[in-house]
């Protein structure tokens, strides 16, 4: 569900990007991006991006992950009369009754299942709905910081303190995981946040193809370095470049200043008091249109105590209704409460040096496996590129020389998707 990004164009710069990869016969991943239609829709409902990541036999993942996307993001706009945390927590919860579901009812789907990490850009922040080990992050200047718990059996251990990191690496796969929707009738979701969000926040929401190819501070480099849609092409090709062997992911979102629509070209900013309006429940209509025709009738057939009491029924129901449309300040549990525990992991994602060889390493590789392969390449872009890098790096401007880098190799990258063959499993990609 995509609405149109013109509305938004002044505040919100978003991509989204998903390939197979270099192993996989077929794309398990889904992703949605429902941005709000106008002001009060973003007050009310804010907007929302998904990334899911199936698993399963045949077209089983695929099916899993794309009924996730589906049902979250239609689910949660339908929820008008619980607050965004309810709502999305219900949405998620539904997604997984859907697919176990429709597992149980064929042979061929049973035990599929997807991890699904949902994230709400509101006007009281940035609040994660999670299950699996997609992962959602926040880049802040230079520091990124990943704001999920994998739920993962690596990832659990290390919370129980029952095994350290670089032990359990040793022994155990990254790949399984611990939480989907679908295995089971009841999942547990993870609430996050409300996390601060602020003018020049990137969020980047991605599948575990992406993140077990690509370190943290590499994807932040890449996310302070270019814009959203160059930054989630980028990614893909580190990924594909580290061996691809799942599929990848990556959905991109940078703020570029206040959510306020602009839509009809007008810089003004629809009334706040849209955020706390909600819907009025039918019956309350009928009780109110009622009591007040009952207590005009029955004065005129001179029963005023009868009267009486319907008008006292019909202030009730009145004031019920306005209760309900503009008595937002009536907060849930959920409301109230700060999630989760996030963020998990912190680390500094400037361009450095160190940063800066690893970038230098790929290019060279790139550049010896195209000469060797007699790969057709744009050469006069690549080295101007690399020229750029070489010149932004003796000034000292890192972040320039960076970008040039990888640059260049995305340059490189997107020929070659187009001369090679699809399904073919070239070593050279293990960079």
């Amino acid at each position: 569900m995509d609405h149109p990004t013109d509305t938004w164009s002044h505040c919100l710069e978003h991509a989204a990007l998903s390939d197979i990869g270099l192993r996989r016969a077929n794309n398990q991943d889904s992703y949605c991006v429902a941005l709000a239609g106008d002001q009060g829709d973003f007050e009310r409902r804010g907007h929302l991006l998904i990334v899911a990541d199936g698993m399963g036999a045949h077209a089983a993942g695929e099916l899993a992950s794309k009924i996730a996307a589906d049902v979250v993001s239609l689910t949660y706009r339908k929820l008008l009369d619980q607050s965004p945390p309810e709502a999305v927590l219900s949405a998620v919860l539904e997604a997984n009754r859907q697919i176990h579901t429709r597992g149980q009812a064929s042979p061929d789907f049973r035990g599929m299942g997807t991890t699904t990490t949902a994230l709400l850009l509101l006007p009281a922040g940035a609040l994660v709905a999670h299950v699996g080990d997609s992962r959602a992050y926040r880049l802040r200047g230079s520091r990124i910081e990943q704001l999920t718990f994998d739920h993962s059996l690596v990832w659990e251990m290390q919370a129980s303190g029952h095994s350290p990191e670089a032990e359990a690496a040793g022994y155990i796969s990254k790949n399984i995981i611990t939480r989907s929707l679908g295995p089971s009738p009841t999942v547990q979701v993870d609430l996050e946040g409300p996390f601060q969000v602020q003018a020049g926040d990137t969020f980047l929401l991605c599948s575990d193809g992406l993140s077990n190819q690509v370190k943290d501070d590499e994807i932040g480099m890449v996310l302070g370095c270019l814009p959203p849609a160059e930054a989630a092409q980028t990614l893909i090709d580190l990924a594909c470049l580290r061996g691809g062997p799942d599929n990848i992911t990556a959905v991109v979102a940078r703020v570029l200043g206040p959510q306020v629509a602009q839509a009809g070209g007008s810089d003004q900013p629809a009334s706040s008091v849209a955020a706390n309006v909600r819907p009025i429940h039918p019956l309350v209509w009928t009780l109110l249109g009622a009591a007040s025709l009952a207590a005009v009738g029955l004065l005129m057939l001179e029963h005023p105590a009868m009267a009486l009491i319907s008008l006292l029924v019909a202030v009730g129901a009145g004031a019920a209704a306005l209760q309900q449309r503009y008595g937002g300040g009536r907060k849930s549990e959920l409301d109230r409460r700060r999630f989760g525990r996030g963020p998990y992991v912190q680390c500094d994602a400037a361009p450095n040096s160190d940063l800066l060889a690893r970038l230098a390493e790929i290019v060279r590789q790139l550049r010896d496996a195209s000469m060797s392969e007699n790969w057709a390449v744009d050469w006069a872009r690549f080295d101007g590129l690399l020229a750029q890098s070489t010149a932004a790096a003796r000034s000292g401007d890192l972040a320039a020389a960076a970008r040039a880098n990888l640059r260049a190799i995305s340059s490189i990258m997107a020929h070659l998707r187009k001369q090679r063959p699809a399904g073919s499993d070239s070593g050279v990609f293990t960079f």
